[in-house]
């Protein structure tokens, strides 16, 4: 039986996710302009993430004034509760800047540093995914699992590139190696979502180095909540050097390749 207070999270994480997605959704402007830029003019931060922040962390503090954030627009707060919140408003900004539909809201929480509950909305596609430690994994009331073992030669295997373009220019060397490995990749744009895709057996796997913890926090939970393994170089986390997500038998060979090839340095 999974923890209530886990659960009671989880019910918040899911309406504060819906209302921002709804606000993502309904009320992105058609001239959509770029507020700022953070590592590079490629990476982009619109005045839509910082809209769906304020509600996300304004909600969560009005039914639990007492947890901290971490958020990626800036929240940041330690709390006295031992709950902190990780919030990503809008995985997928420069998807979203361009009219493409595959974006998410993601929302983690901690308790004492460990991720208990996690939701990935994904508007665009009508689907909202989430978990709670030790209660699996779900689309709606959809019991997620990752993919049978295949090969990996006949896997599909999701990455991202980073935005800065020294290191982009590093990560496409990897990936032009990986590719004759695999039965292909795919780039979709969103950390959140690439993961959650790995939970419901539509990826294989996934990796990706630079993340930050807002982008990987809830996803990873509900992956590893749907049978998949998780982790960065070998005996490490998911960390912004390596995050890794894949089904059982094929996370240890895909480790091995990304750490043969230096996908976790520039």
């Amino acid at each position: 039986m999974t923890d209530p207070l886990h659960r009671e999270l989880l019910g918040l994480a899911l309406e504060a996710a819906r209302r921002a997605g709804e606000l993502l959704r309904d009320g992105r402007p058609a001239d959509l302009a770029v507020a700022a830029t953070k590592s590079s003019p490629i990476d982009v931060v619109t005045e839509m993430d910082i809209a769906a922040e304020k509600l996300i962390t304004g909600y969560l503090s009005e039914h639990r004034p007492h947890d901290g954030f971490l958020g990626e627009e800036g929240a940041s707060s330690e709390g006295t509760s031992g709950i902190r919140w990780v919030i990503d408003p809008l995985d997928g900004t420069v998807n979203y800047l361009y009219g493409l539909p595959t974006w998410a809201v993601s929302i983690a929480a901690e308790q004492d540093g460990e991720r208990v509950a996690g939701v990935v909305a994904a508007p665009m596609r009508g689907e909202t995914y989430h978990a709670v430690l030790g209660g699996g994994a779900f689309e709606g009331d959809r019991p997620l699992r990752c993919r049978p073992p295949a090969p990996l030669s006949q896997s599909l295997v999701g990455t991202g590139f980073a935005y800065v373009q020294s290191v982009r220019a590093h990560q496409a060397e990897v990936a032009q190696q990986l590719i004759p490995r695999f039965r292909d990749i795919r780039r979709g744009g969103s950390a959140a979502i690439d993961l959650c895709d790995v939970a419901a057996g539509r990826l294989d796997a996934y990796y990706e180095r630079g993340l930050n913890p807002w982008d990987l926090a809830a996803g990873d939970l509900i992956a590893r909540e749907a049978g998949a393994l998780t982790g960065g170089r070998p005996g490490t986390p998911p960390s912004r050097e390596l995050a890794i997500a894949a089904s059982p038998d094929l996370f240890g060979p895909l480790q091995s390749l990304l750490e043969e090839y230096g996908a976790w340095h520039d």
